[in-house]
């Protein structure tokens, strides 16, 4: 393990919970699009920080994974 590394354990929880607020954020956009009773603007807003999310998401995994010599 490198020295400033955070371990796998503390990336697999961080893993999870962005995964889940990802999913939250998801729902939330679905349901105010089916309401037909929505902003735009904050539409745009919350697929803006669930694009964020996703990129976070593959930065965790990108750490979790073990690099692969091809």
């Amino acid at each position: 393990m490198v020295l400033g590394d955070p371990d796998k354990k503390t990336l697999k929880v961080e893993l999870a919970a962005v995964f889940t607020e990802h999913r939250k954020l998801d729902g939330e956009i679905r349901q105010m699009i089916e309401s037909g009773n929505y902003d735009q603007l904050e539409i745009q807003r919350l697929k803006k920080k669930k694009l964020q999310l996703k990129d976070e998401i593959i930065v965790i995994e990108n750490q979790l994974l073990p690099d692969i010599i091809a």
